[in-house]
């Protein structure tokens, strides 16, 4: 899809002001189709709220939140399709069938397999048709049931085990390694780059590594997700550079994770990964939850490393200079390394 950002006009702009009003969020101008500053203030306040990059600009992952922010559970029938029901409505789903005892996997918002077994195993054990399909008498079954919102899921507790068993040696995992967004055309891709230093560091720890594209290629994050899930890997890394922002310095590494849950796996993963960048580099980084696809869609436990600020000087220089994608690579990789060994 095309990204939009302050300056851009259009329908598709009083569309995105229509959604935001509906949601509670106040615009000074309302809906009359441009991309002003005040909507930009709008949209980075909806991104924090949803647990996205906080860049004011509506892209894929944004502009997808949006459409599933506007649905409650009850406003449609939902049932396992292809390609996935998304939405808030699921997610709610997802957190009642958890509180009750039915592990609906990760509280992602995306109706998949595992979450119809969760329901159609719910439906079995309260008497009903076990037919798969979330209709009023099953949301009323449901909220009879008064399921505690506050109460760990099963989903993340079966993560945290399988944590605990994935204890061993790194040799024959495959490892997914997402290069992020094509360079702009014409331009460097830094992003391919700093994923064939990772990939070439984990071969010779003796993992698989396995990128997701090649150069010119610029599949959606859905569609990257997608091929991590089909490799069967057992973690999965994006590449990505940190925020265009001068004062920005230092490595970020985000795991999934919304206000409401995370994943055990991807946290330890990204804990571990910032640990070694930042005694590689000499400089603190942060940790932080996302629900972007990448770690959202992807069943295995995933980071998104963002380990340099291209805007400060003194990281930049480490993309120019013959060793640095190797050193940031070696550190990923050590990280990952780690994650099953340690």
């Amino acid at each position: 899809m095309r990204i939009y950002r302050v300056g851009d006009e259009g329908p598709e702009i009083q569309d995105i002001q229509h959604r935001l009003i509906e949601l509670g969020f106040t615009l000074p101008g309302q809906e009359h189709g441009a991309f002003d500053d005040g909507l930009q203030e709008a949209v980075r306040a909806f991104q924090a709220q949803r647990n996205l990059r906080v860049d004011g600009i509506v892209g894929p992952d944004t502009w997808g939140q949006l459409v599933e922010a506007g649905f409650r559970l009850g406003d449609r029938t939902l049932y396992l399709h292809a390609p996935h029901l998304r939405g808030d409505d699921v997610r709610a789903l997802q957190r009642k069938l958890d509180a009750l005892g039915f592990d609906p996997g990760k509280q992602d918002g995306v109706y998949g397999r595992t979450t119809d077994t969760a329901l159609r195993e719910f439906q079995r054990n309260v008497g009903e048709d076990v037919d798969g399909v979330v209709g009023l008498h099953t949301i009323a079954t449901l909220e009879r049931m008064r399921p505690l919102d506050d109460v760990p899921g099963r989903g993340l507790v079966r993560e945290t085990e399988e944590l605990r068993s994935m204890r061993g040696r790194i040799q024959g995992h495959v490892i997914a390694i997402d290069p992020g967004h094509e360079a702009p055309e014409g331009g460097v891709d830094i992003h391919l780059a700093l994923a064939r230093a990772v990939a070439s560091e984990l071969a010779r720890l003796g993992a698989k590594p396995e990128i997701l594209r090649d150069a010119g290629e610029n599949p959606t994050p859905s569609s990257r997700a997608t091929m991590a899930n089909a490799l069967d890997a057992t973690a999965c890394v994006s590449l990505h550079l940190g925020e265009d922002d001068p004062e920005s310095s230092g490595p970020t590494c985000s795991y999934f994770g919304s206000q409401a849950t995370h994943s055990p796996g991807g946290r330890h993963l990204a804990e571990l990964i910032l640990d070694e960048l930042e005694h590689e580099l000499r400089v603190r980084g942060r940790l932080q939850r996302l629900t972007v696809a990448m770690l959202r869609e992807t069943r295995m436990p995933a980071v998104q490393v963002e380990a340099l600020a291209p805007a400060s000087e003194i990281e930049a220089t480490l993309l120019r200079v013959p060793d640095g994608t190797l050193r940031i690579g070696r550190a990923i990789a050590e990280g990952v390394r780690r994650f099953f060994e340690d």
